[in-house]
C-alpha cells in the first residue's frame, strides 16, 4: 500500500487498520461501521435514509466513507442527521448524498487510484485523482477494509452530488 501514497490516519479505528482481513467474514459493511468509533455519523444517515439493507445485503458495494469528523464540518452529528433538511442544505436528499459514496463491485484501493472516474450508485460520476476525489472535496485517508458484502476506504470530507 506504501506505494500507493495512501495514508493509514492514527484518528480511523481498528476496523481500518486491519486491512484485507475479513472478506470471508460474516461482518457487512454495516456492521463495520457500526464496530468503528469513527462512523456513527454515517450509521445514523445510512438508518435515517433506510439503507441499512443495501449495504448490508449480498451485493459486493465498495463504500467510500466519510468519517465522524468529516461529517462534522458540515455541521451534520449522529444526532442531528435526521432533523437536517439537505435538499435544502445541499440541493439533494440524504439518500443521494450516500449512495454517492457507493460504487458497484469490490474496488480495491489499486483500482481505485488508477481510474480517473468512479460510477456510483446514484448513477453520477466521482472524479478520481490518486487519493483525491471531486477536486479535493476528499481525500481517502484509509484503504481496503473488508466486509463480507464489499470493500470500505475512510475518506476525509462528504461528497456533494
Amino acid at each position: 500500500m506504501a506505494g500507493l501514497g495512501i495514508a493509514l490516519t492514527g484518528g480511523v479505528g481498528t476496523a481500518a487498520a486491519s486491512g484485507r482481513s475479513g472478506a470471508s467474514g460474516d461482518d457487512t459493511i454495516v456492521d463495520v461501521a457500526v464496530a468503528d468509533d469513527d462512523f456513527d455519523v454515517l450509521v445514523a444517515a445510512v438508518e435515517e435514509a433506510g439503507l441499512v439493507d443495501v449495504l448490508s445485503g449480498n451485493r459486493q458495494l465498495t463504500v467510500f466513507a466519510p468519517t465522524d469528523e468529516a461529517f462534522g464540518e458540515l455541521g451534520v452529528t449522529a444526532e442531528n442527521v435526521g432533523e437536517i433538511d439537505f435538499e435544502e442544505e445541499v440541493g439533494a436528499s440524504l439518500a443521494e448524498i450516500l449512495t454517492y459514496h457507493v460504487t458497484s463491485g469490490r474496488r480495491y484501493s489499486e483500482s481505485v487510484v488508477n481510474a480517473p472516474r468512479v460510477e456510483m450508485l446514484n448513477g453520477e460520476d466521482v472524479d478520481v485523482d490518486g487519493t483525491e476525489l471531486n477536486d479535493e472535496q476528499a481525500e481517502i485517508v484509509g484503504t481496503d477494509i473488508e466486509a463480507s458484502n464489499g470493500v470500505i476506504h475512510v475518506i476525509d470530507g462528504v461528497l456533494l452530488p
